[in-house]
């Protein structure tokens, strides 16, 4: 078969899960700002069952409109799972237990590799989830200080 850039192939990354394959992706756009950069980093996902999610785990899910998301779980309860990315205060949920498809379980960057067992990937991760309820004020700092530093 002869692909072009126009024709991509298409790979069934749940399959691959299904599998037991662990598969690298690098997340597109800024939701997950700062752990993934686009174009830089690269998520490493291993299958894993919704009764393996907690808080503070990032897992790839699907949307039921078909899109594939990588975000953080802020809070579960029984009307499912709760997400938000670590570049956003809003939050998207209830999701369904089958929506979870895989989770992180380590982060490349610049070639260097770090698992979400990481003490100071937990600790920072658990800070900015806790830290949910100020995240517009916090970015709105950020954009006037930027603002200030510009000027």
């Amino acid at each position: 078969m002869n692909t072009t850039k126009s024709d991509p192939v298409k790979i069934n990354l749940e399959q691959l899960l299904r599998e037991g394959n662990i598969i690298r992706i690098k997340p597109q756009g800024y939701s997950m700002y700062p752990l993934f950069i686009p174009e830089r980093d690269e998520a490493l996902i291993q299958q894993t069952d919704y009764t393996d999610c907690h808080r503070n785990d990032v897992v790839l899910y699907r949307r039921d409109q078909g899109i594939l998301v990588l975000h953080r779980i802020c809070r579960i309860t029984s009307d499912g799972f709760y997400m938000v990315g670590d570049n956003q205060y809003e939050v998207e949920g209830p999701l369904r237990q089958d929506q979870i498809i895989g989770k992180l379980i380590a982060v490349n960057r610049n070639s260097r590799e770090f698992t979400v067992g990481n003490p100071f990937y937990k600790f920072v991760s658990s800070l900015w989830l806790f830290m949910l309820p100020v995240r517009p004020f916090c970015f709105k700092l950020s954009a006037f200080l930027r603002k200030l530093h510009h000027s």
